[in-house]
């Protein structure tokens, strides 16, 4: 598996990771026999060996002294930092140090600290840190080694402030556009094309000292529910699990991949009665741990997502949930610090009486342990908050995302529309000003509509008009599906010469299938505007490959 490798040359790095990767599952067994690790378990009571198997979060940009006594009592594992606790890095910085300061001075094992930094949709570090794409894009591009930067690059910056495990990648394949909580957070639809960019993304965290998680196993991309609401159901056959959700978690392994996060998903193939994969020795011990021979860490998703807390206590959840094979129990702020030591006593009062082995508990207290050694954590030190822009390296970060969108833009142009010739029609939404700016610059000839993203009927009838005189024209589209308005506006051309620039949703396509051609971006972020009208212009051709097959 990767490692932190803190002062070694690159090559030295390389080299490591070539021979942790055929060390595979037997690393965290060997680092659980390490003498720093086994003296500390026969010393650790019941209740902190437990502790040890809780991430917790709490609520602001500071520790207050409710959190700062938890901390010092309870010692729990992990922490996970979500937007309301970060406002810059600087003070992201300090907070991470307090939080490890606090639980070091009160002797216990320095904290995993993570966050959910996926990419597009879900980034929890955003003002001060780069904006990195929805990871869609990353797979259009094909580019192995690019993909392994930015997994560097994330990294480094997660690093910067402190935090040394990042809750992505999502390995669920979006195979059904519509899922209400997966959809663009995955990479795509083939698992052909995404292995290869999720193992390279993997491998450049962890080689760079952030552990990674493959979410949410064994498959959440099919669902119509939203775990944060209800249960959803997945009653796939087992065969279609082996061909379909199952290889992207497999090609993680492959990669190393040091944790696996269990999702809150009923699998109708494992449990008749409904039970969520997140509790379930079928799945977490059955299949991860015994049938696919998975040997890392495996965690919960949050357990107060309504998906379990609707149905189970906290307490209740827990204990399920250690009893079904997970290691690390993940509980959100809706729950309070005192809450959260009684659910820990719970889980002890449950090995006290029988219903737990200790056993079950000090094996996944060593494998967090033997985790945090291998990240440098047993060593940790503090650091300063006002050298975090160097630590940073933003300017170079930012060059990676250039290049992801040069790489990924897809164009499908069966009808030879790109570049555009003669006279065009760009219609786009007047929110986005710089599609004018970008498509006009160092070109004339072209007529700029700027419309509502919601397009009134004079709106569509001023783009009717327009259209007559057009040789081509270029409609830019921002999640048409969900906007029948837009829908409207598109219809309204003519479609042979209509070309559907689709800046967030592939889907898009779907909306509009007599269209002539199509330019996806992927993404919100202008940069992708640049790159799509340099296309569009032929100022550089598209290289992305399509990265989903709708199949709703």
């Amino acid at each position: 598996r990767g490692r932190l490798v803190r002062s070694q040359s690159a090559l030295q790095m390389m080299a490591k990771l070539a021979m942790t990767l055929l060390v595979g599952a037997a690393l965290a067994n060997a680092a659980a026999d390490d003498p720093s690790l086994a003296d500390r378990l026969p010393g650790m009571t019941l209740k902190q060996k437990v502790a040890q198997m809780f991430m917790v979060s709490f609520f602001g940009a500071e520790l207050a002294d409710i959190e700062r006594d938890f901390l010092r009592e309870v010692q729990p594992g992990a922490v996970v930092l979500f937007e309301r606790n970060v406002e810059s890095p600087q003070q992201a910085t300090a907070l991470t140090n307090a939080y490890q300061q606090t639980i070091i001075d009160a002797g216990g094992p320095p904290l995993l600290i993570a966050v959910d930094q996926e990419g597009g949709r879900i980034q929890r570090l955003k003002d001060g840190f780069t904006r990195f794409p929805a990871p869609m894009l990353w797979t259009a591009g094909q580019d192995k080694e690019l993909v392994y930067d930015i997994g560097r690059a994330m990294a480094l910056e997660l690093r910067a402030v402190g935090v040394n495990m990042n809750l992505a990648p999502v390995a669920d394949l979006n195979t059904k556009f519509d899922s209400p909580v997966i959809g663009r957070r995955s990479f795509g639809t083939d698992v052909e094309l995404v292995a290869p960019i999720l193992a390279s993304f993997i491998r450049g965290m962890q080689d760079n000292g952030v552990a990674a998680t493959a979410k949410h196993f064994p498959g959440h991309g099919d669902t119509a529910a939203d775990s944060h609401l209800e249960l959803p159901r997945v009653a796939h056959a087992r065969s279609r699990l082996d061909a379909v959700e199952l290889p992207p978690f497999i090609a993680a392994f492959a990669a190393g991949v040091d944790v696996v996060m269990v999702g809150h998903i009923w699998l109708t193939a494992f449990d008749l009665e409904p039970r969520p994969a997140s509790l379930s020795s079928r799945i977490a011990s059955g299949l991860l741990r015994g049938e696919l021979g998975y040997g890392g860490l495996i965690m919960t998703d949050a357990l107060d997502m309504d998906a379990i807390d609707t149905a189970y206590s906290a307490s209740e959840a827990a204990v399920q949930a250690i009893l079904a094979g997970n290691d690390l129990i993940a509980i959100g702020a809706h729950i309070s610090p005192g809450r959260i030591e009684s659910v820990i006593d719970d889980v002890a009062a449950a090995v006290q009486q029988g219903r737990i082995a200790e056993s079950r508990i000090e094996a996944s207290a060593r494998r967090i342990l033997a985790l945090k050694q291998d990240y440098g954590l047993l060593d940790w030190r503090p650091l300063d908050p006002q050298t975090v822009q160097a630590r940073l390296n933003l300017a170079a970060h930012d060059e990676l995302v250039t290049r992801l969108f040069a790489q990924g833009i897809t164009a499908i142009d069966a009808d030879g529309m790109i570049p555009l010739r003669g006279r065009a029609l760009i219609v786009y939404p007047a929110t986005r000003p710089k599609i004018a700016d970008e498509c006009g610059r160092g070109h004339t000839g072209f007529v700029y509509l700027g419309v509502s993203e919601s397009p009134l009927e004079v709106e569509i009838d001023w783009a009717q008009t327009a259209s007559a005189a057009a040789e081509s024209i270029v409609v830019f589209t921002q999640n048409a599906l969900d906007n029948p308005r837009q829908q409207r506006l598109v219809e309204a051309l003519p479609p042979k010469k209509t070309i559907v620039a689709a800046l967030w949703e592939p889907s898009d396509m779907l909306a509009f299938p007599d269209a002539a051609a199509y330019v996806l971006g992927y993404s919100p972020m202008l940069r992708a505007t640049a790159a799509i009208c340099e296309i569009l212009l032929g100022k550089r051709p598209a290289l992305g490959q399509l990265p989903v097959r709708f199949m709703n």
